[in-house]
C-alpha cells in the first residue's frame, strides 16, 4: 500500500508537469525550450568578504567536497548545511556575521556545485549523506561543532546529531521538522503530502531536470522570487545577482541531477524510527513557508531531550535565512550564548 501510493502519487505528480508543458509549448514554443549560456560566475560569488574556497578530499568515498569558510582557524566550528535547490551561497549572510567567534565553514552538499557528484543515485543515500558530515568533520581537523541545516540540511543535521551526538555540541534546524515528525504528519495530512508533491515527482528519471530547464529556468526563479513560494515582501529579497548565481551554478551540464538524487532514495529509507535528540536544540521557521506547515514545528519539541527553542516567524518564508538575516543572526547568537542544562 505504501508503495502504490508513493508511485500513485509520483504518476500523478508527472502527469501535471506534462500538461503544464504541453500547455506552455502551445502558448509559447519558442520561449519555452530557452535557455541561457552561463560560463562565468557573477562577482557575488567571488566576493572576498564572505570567505575562502577551500577543497577537501575524503578518503573514504574518494569525493571531493567544495567549501567556503571564513572565520580563523582554531575557532569553534559552525558547520552550514543548505537546503534544495540551494548551495553554499544561501548562507551568505551567516558567513560575514559568525566568523568573529567561529570557523564557519558553509558545505556544498554531495552533488551539489563544486562538490564532486556521483552518477548513480544509489550513492545519495542518507546513510551516505550522514557519513559525509562525519567524514568533512574529521578532514577540517574538528571532533565537534555547531551544526546548522536548513531545509533538506536540516534533515541531514538532524540525522548527524542523532547518529553521532558527540560530534554535534548544538544544533540549530531552520525550516525542517525532525525526521520522525515528518513521517508522522505527512501520512495523516493530506494537505502537507500535496505540498510535499516534489518528494515524488523527484522519483522520475531525467523528467524533473527537463521541468527546471524550461523558460531559462523559470521554475528555480520562481522558486526564491514568485509570490506563492519566494521571499515575501517584508522580506529580504534576492537581487538580480543573487538570482543569477543560483542559475549560475544549475545551469551549469548536469548540475540538477545530483540535487535531485537526494530526493530519489528517500522513500527507501521512510519510515524513519523515532529517535531522540541529546544536545541543545534551535528551530527557526518561516510561518509562511510554502512547503512545510508550521504545525510540524511545535511537534518536534518532544523528540528533544535537552534545551529546545522555538521560534516562528510570522511574515518569513521557507528562504529563512536568506528573507530575514538580521533577525535569524540575532536569534542564534541568543541560542549560542545561552548555558543549558540537559533535562532529567
Amino acid at each position: 500500500l505504501f508503495w502504490a501510493l508513493v508511485y500513485g502519487y509520483c504518476a500523478l505528480c508527472a502527469c501535471l508537469a506534462a500538461l503544464r508543458l504541453l500547455c506552455g509549448l502551445a502558448r509559447r514554443p519558442g520561449s519555452t525550450s530557452r535557455r541561457a549560456v552561463r560560463e562565468n560566475p557573477p562577482g557575488c560569488l567571488l566576493d572576498p568578504s564572505l570567505g575562502t574556497h577551500c577543497y577537501v578530499r575524503i578518503k573514504d568515498s574518494g569525493l571531493r567536497f567544495h567549501y567556503v569558510a571564513a572565520g580563523e582557524r582554531g575557532k569553534p566550528l559552525m558547520l552550514l548545511l543548505h537546503g534544495f535547490p540551494e548551495f553554499w551561497y544561501s548562507w551568505r549572510h551567516q558567513l560575514r556575521e559568525f566568523k568573529s567567534e567561529y570557523r564557519v565553514v558553509a558545505l556544498d552538499l554531495r552533488g551539489y556545485g563544486e562538490t564532486d557528484a556521483p552518477s548513480h543515485k544509489a550513492y545519495y543515500k542518507l546513510d551516505c549523506l550522514i557519513t559525509d558530515i562525519k567524514d568533512i568533520l574529521e578532514s577540517l581537523g574538528y571532533n565537534k561543532c555547531v551544526l546548522v541545516g536548513h531545509d533538506w540540511g536540516g534533515m541531514i543535521a538532524w540525522l548527524v546529531a542523532i547518529c553521532y551526538p558527540e560530534m554535534v555540541t548544538k544544533l540549530i534546524v531552520v525550516n525542517f521538522p525532525h525526521p520522525s515528525v515528518f513521517t508522522e504528519y505527512i501520512l495523516r495530512h493530506p494537505s502537507q503530502l500535496i505540498k510535499s508533491g516534489y518528494f515524488f515527482f523527484f522519483q522520475m528519471p531525467w523528467f524533473p531536470e527537463f521541468m527546471f530547464t524550461l523558460n531559462d529556468f523559470k521554475i528555480l526563479k520562481n522558486l526564491f522570487t514568485s509570490q506563492a513560494t519566494g521571499i515575501g515582501r517584508k522580506g529580504c529579497r534576492l537581487t538580480a545577482e543573487d538570482v543569477e548565481a543560483y542559475l549560475y551554478v544549475f545551469s551549469q551540464p548536469g548540475a540538477l541531477t545530483g540535487p535531485i538524487n537526494h530526493y530519489r532514495n528517500i522513500f527507501s529509507c521512510l519510515p524513519l524510527q523515532h529517535h531522540e535528540v541529546v544536545m541543545p536544540t534551535l528551530l527557526l521557521w518561516g510561518e509562511k513557508d510554502a512547503f512545510m506547515e508550521v504545525e510540524m514545528a511545535e511537534m518536534t519539541r518532544i523528540y528533544v531531550k535537552n534545551h529546545f527553542r522555538l521560534t516562528i516567524l510570522s511574515e518569513a518564508s521557507h528562504w529563512l535565512q536568506q528573507d530575514q538575516p538580521d533577525i535569524v543572526n540575532k536569534l542564534i547568537w541568543t541560542f549560542l550564548k545561552e548555558e543549558t542544562t540537559r533535562k532529567r
